[in-house]
């Protein structure tokens, strides 16, 4: 499993014009995370990536979501997985396919809402368009 913490003064995702998950946060600063989920993952590997979005020191002054009750805007994006080592189209076959991938993205939605985080999603498939305004800039990969 792959992601993209990136922390954000506001975030959003829109599916066809509609805006379906957004996060404004300016006080706190909250977390975009951009997640795909990989064929091999282990089966609790979306509770290290929970405890690594909720537990992570990247906000402002060395602080996590957890701390100071950030949002979380949550993204499924399989393309994190794709290889580009050979040729000039990437190959997705390391990327879980969307019926194992779908339910990983919610757990790891739930288990982050279980510990008191406000998650708002994009949608699971969907051609989305995805905005923030970035803080630092600082963003981290995150692997598990």
């Amino acid at each position: 499993m792959k992601a993209v913490l990136t922390r954000v003064s506001s975030a959003s995702v829109s599916v066809d014009d509609e805006i379906v998950g957004a996060i404004d946060c300016p006080d706190t600063g909250g977390i975009l995370a951009l997640v795909g989920v990989g064929a091999a993952d282990s089966d609790d590997a979306w509770e290290t990536m929970v405890r690594k979005i909720a537990e992570l020191r990247i906000l402002d002054g060395e602080q996590s979501v957890s701390d100071v009750n950030a949002p979380v805007l949550l993204v499924s994006q399989f393309t994190l997985h794709g290889r580009t080592a050979k040729g000039r189209r990437p190959s997705w076959s390391d990327a879980a396919p969307g019926e194992v991938a779908e339910p990983v993205i919610e757990k790891i939605a739930q288990g982050l809402r279980e510990r008191g985080i406000t998650v708002e999603q994009g949608r699971f498939g969907a051609m989305m368009k995805v905005t923030s305004v970035n803080e630092g800039p600082f963003t981290v990969l995150v692997e598990c």
